[in-house]
């Protein structure tokens, strides 16, 4: 039970370096530090690209246009967040039931 707990919170850190890194990558870009016709450049960009979007776009259907600002991810940090601190809490509760032992 314990394995399983660690993986899902160790999953859920990951993703939230992969939004980190998918944010600063995309705004590098924008600023024409990060060449995209750089090969590795677009290629770890379409990577962080890829394995971020699917997330983030029914986020971003429900949120008002802010003239090219994207909070997206941070409004899915703050959930995964959230998720974290509730499986932490449904671990405790499990512990102190003496279930999971």
């Amino acid at each position: 039970m314990r394995a399983l707990f660690w993986l899902l919170d160790t999953a859920i850190s990951l993703y939230v370096w992969a939004l980190i890194i998918s944010a600063v990558l995309s705004l590098l870009i924008a600023f024409n530090i990060l060449d995209t016709r750089n090969r590795l450049v677009w290629t770890i960009a379409d990577f962080f690209y890829r394995i971020t979007e699917p997330a983030l776009r029914p986020i971003r259907r429900f949120l008002p246009n802010l003239g090219g600002i994207d909070i997206s991810p941070v409004i899915l940090i703050l959930l995964l967040q959230a998720l974290r601190i509730l499986l932490q809490e449904v671990y405790v509760a499990i512990l102190r039931s003496g279930v999971g032992v």
